[in-house]
């Protein structure tokens, strides 16, 4: 009998991805997914609308992780969990609390336990780079540090750049697992929830289980139309509406953009070879880092929009971070896993797939709603 992946949030982005994988490798995949409407469009999940790009062969039952009986359907007969369902959003999860707290938290808590009455043979969690807080820092003469959050009122004099208590410029190095966690955000706090309750039980209750932290994804099939999804497809659906992308700060903080696809094989692997490493911890990510300016105007030129330049704000949003790139060492040696997509190869299979679809642009609309809550400096 083939191997049967239940994949939790896999009518989505990454979800549907992995589905790709899964298939490809002989496997059957089932997926558990609300088709919630700030991703799918609304009525999605009334009309039980499945996404065009979700494959046939893929089972799909429509509904919520929080619900227990949707929950222990959906988990009958199935090997193993990629867990992937998640309120997404670090500005949103500023104001929405109780939504962000209850899909994450308890929507993870919920799946815990039906895994508790039917075990599988691995578990899969998807986390975040945003439980870091602050990503990794050396100091001038080149010892590790830990910077703590910044300030308002150093945000509020333009102040971007991470000091130590003294003052002094603190230097952003490549973030590995060791680096301590601060999450600075309602979503951080409930991605790291999600890892801890799957990695506590999982040991618990004898269920290998394996934690990814994702870095900034990106590739097609994003949610164009989600003002609070990554930042490449924000920026890509304020150029298709012929508008110049908002850019917080100075647009000189750096990320680690890693492909979609690279992600979703960093989760079949994980899924296959949890038993051999049960409680991991690893990053997914490049291992590279790139300025949001850099970004800007890379995705501006692939577009042909290199006449919309870039607002840079001087802005910043409560619970934004400034740095954070990944050490990917710990996920090739647990997992074997290489990224395989350089960047500009990525932005341009990106931009192929952006020129079919139509955004809505909703980014002043989300703007406002940080703006009504003081959220914005």
């Amino acid at each position: 009998m083939p191997v049967r992946t239940l994949i939790t949030g896999g009518g989505g982005f990454i979800g549907s991805h992995l589905c790709d994988q899964l298939l490809a490798e002989g496997q059957e995949v089932r997926v558990l997914d609300n088709l919630d409407p700030q991703v799918h469009g609304e009525g999605a999940a009334e009309r039980r609308r499945r996404p065009d790009y979700l494959d046939d062969r893929v089972e799909l039952r429509v509904g919520d992780v929080r619900d227990r009986a949707a929950v222990d359907e959906a988990l009958k007969d199935c090997d193993r969990v990629v867990h992937l369902a998640a309120a997404v959003g670090v500005g949103q999860s500023m104001y929405e609390v109780a939504r962000y707290t209850e899909v994450n938290n308890l929507g993870t808590a919920v799946l815990m336990e039906a895994l508790i009455e039917r075990p599988v043979e691995s578990l899969v969690v998807a986390s975040s780079m945003s439980v870091y807080g602050e990503g990794a820092v050396r100091t001038a003469d080149g010892r590790p540090a830990q910077a703590s959050p910044r300030s308002v009122e150093q945000l509020r004099a333009g102040e971007w750049e991470l000091h130590d208590a003294d003052g002094r410029p603190l230097t952003p190095i490549p973030t590995d697992e060791r680096t301590p966690t601060e999450a600075t955000s309602v979503y951080a706090l409930s991605k790291y929830d999600q890892e801890r309750l799957g990695l506590i039980l999982g040991a618990a209750y004898d269920i290998p289980t394996v934690a990814l932290r994702f870095f900034n994804v990106y590739g097609p099939r994003q949610a164009l139309s989600n003002p609070y999804t990554g930042v490449l497809a924000i920026f890509a659906s304020r150029l298709l509406s012929g508008r110049p992308p908002v850019i917080f700060e100075d647009g000189e903080q750096r990320r680690d953009f890693v492909s979609v696809h690279d992600v979703a094989a960093a989760c079949r692997l994980a899924s296959e070879q949890a038993p051999d490493c049960p409680g991991a911890v690893l990053n997914v990510g490049s291992g590279r880092s790139v300025t949001i300016n850099q970004i800007a105007a890379a995705l501006a030129e692939i577009l042909g929009r290199t006449d919309l330049a870039p607002e840079v704000s001087r802005r910043y949003r409560v619970g934004d971070i400034r740095h954070c790139f990944a050490d990917i060492s710990a996920a090739r040696e647990t997992l074997g896993f290489e990224p395989s997509t350089e960047f500009g190869e990525g932005l341009r299979e990106l931009a192929e797939w952006l020129r079919g679809q139509t955004a809505e642009d909703r980014v002043d609309h989300a703007r406002g709603q940080l703006e009504a809550r003081g959220l914005v400096v």
